[in-house]
Formats: C-alpha cells, structure tokens, sequence
C-alpha cells in the first residue's frame, strides 16, 4: 500500500516458527524451486510455468493491480475485469449523481457504449520480476553507516530504474524483501481508459456494512465490473472515443461446478503489507498505543461523518467512500488488538526470541554479528514510546483530518511564485491552470459544515493527544487563544480562508496574489504543524536507524538459524500466490462454522430499518422463488460466500481464488475476525480468508441486473 509517513511501527518485523501449505505469500517467479511439488500434491493441476512465465502467457497475466490498493483479474477476451465491490466503491461514487445513484441503484451496461469512463482510475499488468539484489548491494558495506547505506542505495536504485526505463513507457519499481536482505525490481505497464461495466446495489455488494465487517457468516456480493481499453492499436492509452477493448493475454475461465471442504483452491493478488517477523516490543506497543489511538481518532471522524450523512442524501454519496475507508481500519485495529491479546501473540514472539538469542550465544561468530539485535531492538522501542503518539496525531488527526489544511497547502507552490523577487509569469499561469483544474472535482465531494466540525474535533484531539512539548507552537497559541474552543476556532478559520468554496477558490486564482495565499489560515495551520513535524525528524533519525539495522540483522539471522526451512518475504504490494484449500472452521468452543453461506442466511438477516441489512425487493423475490438458474449447488441452494484457508491481507482484495486447474470460483474480500492478528502472526487453526463465491457474482449479474451481455463474454465451465 501507498504510505505517506514512515512509522517506527509498521517498519518493524517478527518471525513465524512454523510454515505449513496454507501459511504463506509467495513469490511467483519462485514457485519452481519453492512450491510447485508441494502444490501438486495437494492436487494443483498446472505448471509453475502456467503460473508465472516471462516467455509465454501465464496466469500472472490476468492478475492486475486495480486502482492505488487493490488485485483484479481479467476474465474474457475483452478485457473484462473482476474486483470486489468495495474496490470499485469510490470509482462507482465518482460517476454517481442524486438522478444516477450507482451505489444505490446499482449499475449495468447492456452494450460496451453504456460503459463509464472513471476519470484517474488505472490498472496495472506486472511483465516480469527481477532479482536485483546484486546491483543494489554493489558498494555497500556492514561498515556503513545506515544514513550512508540509504544514499547508496538510493543511487543504485535511480540507476536501475532509469536503465530498466530507457526506450519503454514502463512502470519500474524496486522492492526490499526479508527487510532489506534482498532486492527486487518489478516492471509494470500501465493501462489508464478503465470503465465501469456493472455494479450490483449496495444493498448487495455491501450487504451487512460495518456490522459484518471481517465477520462471518457472511452475505455480502463483494463484487464490481470494468474495462481496460486501448488505443486501437493495443497500446496503453489516455480515454479517447476511439479506444477499443484491451485484448488480453490470459483470461480466467470460471467454474461454476461443486465446491467442497478440502478442495485445493489458490489465491493471486498483491497483498499489501504484513508484519510477520514483528517483535514482541512492537507487539506491546501496538497494543498499549498505537491501535487504541487510531481506533479512538477515527471514532471521532466517523461519528462527525456520519452526523452530516444521516441528515442529508447529497451528503451522504458525497462522503461514502471515505467514511468507508475510515471505517474499515477502525474496526481492523479494534480486532486486531483483540486477537493479539487473546492469542497470546506477543508471549510466542519471546519465546521466539528467546531462542534467538540462544542460538547466537552459542557461537562467537554469531555474536560478533547479532549479538546486539535484541538490545537495539528494546533501545529502540524505548525511544519510539517518546514520539510515538506525536507520529499517529500526526497522521490519523491532521493529515487524515479536516479536508481543509491539505487541499490549501496545494497552493504554497501558487504562493512562492508571487512571493518572489522576480515572478516568472509563465510558471505562475501554468501552476494556475492546474490548480483551477481541480477546482470541481475537489468540491464534487466536499461539504463545508461537516468539514468545518472535522477541523475542530480533530484539532481538539490532536491538542489533548500529544505531550505538550512536541505540539506545534500554531496549535498551542490557537487553544489559548479561544480558551479551549475549537469549534470557535474553527468558525474563524473557515469564515477566513479562500479555499472553502469553488467560487472563492475560483475568485482567488482570476487575481491571486502572495498576501492572500500565504497569509491564509489553512496554510499557516498546515505550514506551523508540518513545521513541528519536521522539527521531530532530526531526534527520530538515529532511532529508526537502529531499527532499521536490527529488523535486517533478525531476519537474517533466523534465515541462517534455520537454512532449510521456505521462508517468505513480507507482503509489500507485489504479486504473490498463497495455496491451501476451501473449508469451515471452530471459532471458539461449541462454535462451528460451516465453510459456505447461502441467500437464506440474507433473509435471516433482513432488516428494513436498518440500511445495512435492506434486502433489493427482486432479489428477495428471486430468492423466495428460488429463480437461481444454473447457478445453484447440488441441493438447489444459491451459495452466496464461502471460507478457505489462504493467506492474504489488504491489497488482496478483489484477488481471484481458484481451482486445481486455474478456473475462477470467487473473489477475495475479507479475513474472519477471530484471526485479526493474522498480519502479524498466522494462525493455521483460526486464519481464514472470505470470498463470494463466483456463482452469486453470475446469479446477480444474470438473474438481478440482467445484463446476459455480460454473461455471454465469460468462459463458463460446467
């Protein structure tokens, strides 16, 4: 996933002791030597080559990356694209109206002419995965300083890139693996005419909300359909008219045959970030700190959204997508520290630890090498406590807080150049003209009452949140001078700035001048706690230095303890499969649940009070009839979701979970909420991953939308 800040704790590692079939996010281009016999044996039916091949088309070929955090795949010929509903949510709210609710409604395209452009939606194909290791290392030393280490290969890296660029319009990344034992480039290329094809009603594709959030059982139709288009030769290209449908490499045949418990079933996608090697001092702090904190500031935002949401439709689509982001990570880091707790995660990491220790006691070469692992990692934990709360205030409160202060710190740039001693009046028209090009796009979605109240309670939260002397001096002056009232300061802010309305904005840039951009409050707000931010960089410095070199130092250290065991890398946004098989599983004592759910479980749940559980009055009526067409199990039940035990995380979302023979037979969604610790450390009796199962997905594009258009492009196996 995209970060904005590095954060001591989501750089810190811990180590899994044990590795089974369905623990574990492998790197394709590995499977060869890693997994493939394995796989086999358990009744994968295709080759390693099938999977990933730089020489011929592959399964990687279908497998995209959907948007800035999310996995799709490709299944027909066209370029037809499956991901999860809440995947396409804020794509599906960008094109939505009062008069065309598609989040409501729901949308399908009867015709490819129906099919919606989303303005900087974009998808991207990986083409190849290179071990770089060798040339990102050249030069560097264990007698280098980390600060040195850094630049070094921070250079290697701009110069790999640039050759792996040179003559193409690739996208190139470089990945550290093992915290920064190996390297790998990724090369992507980059599709931006991406539509909307179809999209169930929300009453469907996200049926049970927050309630069911990482819960089962589970009844939701996670899914949501689109396009990549072409230039008419078959390049990447910008939307035109004239664009046609991508012709694809590799596209998923689905399956729509019977699914049972202990069948083989996969998943590829790119999960996000994981922390599987995390320590038991990062494990404390997560617990003590950091999850209640996030949990608490976003409690704050959500109430404060959904205040304004509840009292007005327009607002109501107009913040939907982010109060959905807000809220899925709220209620993650609630389940997360639970399960930490509960599953005693931070006692097996000591004791992991422990035996660490042990084996680099027992050897002088050893302990030359990591014998002060451990003791950097509690020093630096120790200081991580004193900025900690600063760094997620930072964060969650301000930078994730009132839309306000980032959207005007766009115009510091407008504001230098009119500041200067002699304006390039070229600059500034160009930096103008982007600015006012964002002018309706950022107010499409922007509600000045909500956004005001966002300011104050954040304000308020950041103020009390932080030890007094790291708070920004702007914010201190500010509490004195309204006596604690935020909401006041607030009113004054947004009754003074220039960047609270399209019109002003619109007014401000036909005659902008310095005065009026730099003296605005929202930017001397942003500037004066980025200010402080920065001011806190110098003393954090040589603290995530020392992390940075004991997380490297442990993770190679238990891969030199143990050389024969297959170890994987943390999840960092790259394609990975994981391989288990479909099943239930006891929640707790006397709880078992069963592996699938179907649509009766949607009218036990049925509550037209509630906006999260209204059941669409044809789907209730297709279900009473139980007009499932073809879509149905051997005892004429309408599967709706089902469990396996994979191994994803976010990023996976959307990802396809597939058969012995590469069929589709569902979309990945969610993790159950028993296993919420998963991230950090997999349990193989509890982790388990939720998908829709691609019948329902057929069943509501066929028999609800009624797009057999739609349908008729899908490879079907029967």
């Amino acid at each position: 996933m995209k970060k904005l800040l590095l954060f001591i704790f989501v750089l810190s590692l811990g180590f899994q002791s044990t590795v089974k079939a369905d623990e574990g996010m492998w790197v394709p281009m590995f499977l060869k030597q890693l997994n493939i016999k394995d796989m086999q044996k358990k009744g994968f039916k295709l080759s390693a080559e099938d999977i990933y091949s730089i020489n011929q088309a592959s399964l990687k070929d279908a497998i995209i990356i959907f948007g800035g955090g999310c996995t799709g795949e490709i299944v027909s010929p066209e370029g037809l694209i499956f991901t999860n509903h809440h995947c396409g949510y804020s794509s599906i709210q960008k094109v939505s109206t009062i008069e065309h609710d598609y989040l409501t409604d729901g949308f399908w395209s009867k015709d490819k002419s129906e099919e919606i452009p989303i303005d900087g939606l974009s998808v991207k194909f990986m083409k190849s995965m290179s071990d770089v290791t060798a040339q990102m290392l050249a030069g560097v030393s264990d007698t280098m300083s980390e600060s040195d280490r850094a630049k070094k290969l921070a250079e290697n890296e701009k110069a790999l890139i640039k050759e792996a660029t040179e003559g193409n319009d690739y996208q190139v990344i470089i990945r550290n693996f093992f915290a920064g034992n190996e390297y790998y480039m990724v090369v992507y290329e980059v599709y931006t005419d991406i539509r909307l094809v179809g999209t169930p009603p929300e009453a469907v594709g996200k049926f049970g909300a927050d309630t069911d959030n990482w819960m089962w059982p589970r009844h939701t139709g996670d899914f949501s359909i689109f396009r990549v288009y072409t230039s008419p030769e078959g390049t990447p290209a910008k939307y035109a008219p004239e664009n046609v449908p991508m012709k694809s490499k590799w596209h998923l045949p689905i399956s729509i045959k019977e699914t049972k418990p202990g069948d083989f079933a996969f998943i590829m996608g790119n999960p996000g970030s994981t922390q599987r090697y995390l320590t038991s001092y990062g494990i404390d702090l997560a617990i003590n700190e950091t999850n209640p904190t996030i949990v608490k500031i976003r409690t704050v935002k959500l109430d404060v959204m959904r205040e304004f949401m509840d009292a007005d439709p327009t607002v109501r689509l107009q913040y939907a997508s982010k109060f959905a982001g807000t809220a899925n990570y709220w209620k993650y880091f609630q389940g997360q520290t639970k399960a930490l707790k509960a599953n005693k995660v931070a006692d097996i990491k000591r004791g992991i630890e422990a035996d660490f220790q042990a084996w680099v006691n027992a050897d002088e070469n050893r302990k030359a090498k990591y014998g002060s692992v451990m003791d950097d990692y509690k020093e630096a934990y120790e200081a991580t406590k004193e900025y900690n709360m600063s760094n997620w205030y930072f964060r969650e409160a301000f930078y994730r807080g009132s839309e306000l202060l980032p959207y005007g710190a766009r115009f510091a740039q407008l504001g230098k150049l009119l500041a200067a001693d002699s304006v390039d009046q070229e600059k500034v028209d160009a930096t103008i003209a982007r600015l006012r090009e964002g002018v309706a796009d950022h107010f499409k979605d922007y509600y000045l009452p909500l956004d005001q109240k966002m300011f104050g309670e954040t304000m308020r939260l950041y103020y009390w949140g932080v030890p007094a002397d790291q708070l920004p001096q702007v914010l201190t002056k500010h509490a004195q001078l309204f006596e604690g009232d935020f909401s006041a300061w607030a009113k004054e802010v947004y009754a003074k700035s220039n960047f609270t309305s399209a019109e002003k904005v619109n007014a401000l840039l036909d005659n902008p001048t310095a005065e009026m951009i730099n003296n605005d409050p929202a930017l001397k707000i942003w500037d004066g706690v980025f200010d402080a931010y920065r001011s806190m960089q110098p003393k954090l410095a040589p603290i995530n230095q020392k992390l940075a070199k004991a997380e490297r130092l442990y993770v190679a250290g238990l891969r030199e303890k143990d050389p024969n065991k297959k170890y994987y890398p943390d999840a960092n946004f790259t394609m990975r499969l994981t391989y288990g098989s479909i099943g239930g599983y006891r929640a707790a004592d006397a709880v078992d649940y069963k592996f699938y759910t179907t649509t009766d479980g949607i009218l036990e749940k049925e509550d037209p009070t509630n906006p999260e559980f209204v059941v669409p009055a044809k789907l209730k009526e297709l279900i009473l009839k139980k007009d499932f067409g073809s879509y149905t199990n051997k005892k004429g039940e309408m599967p709706v979701g089902f469990l396996s035990n994979n191994d994803i995380t976010g990023g996976n979302s959307g990802s396809p979970i597939m058969n012995a023979k590469g069929q589709l037979i569902g979309l990945a969604f969610d993790g159950n909420w028993e296993a919420m610790s998963g991230d950090i450390s997999f349990d193989n009796k509890l982790q388990k991953t939720i998908n829709v199962d691609i019948r329902y997905v057929l069943f509501i594009i066929d028999k609800l939308g009624g797009a057999q258009n739609i349908i008729d492009e899908l490879t079907i196996v029967k």
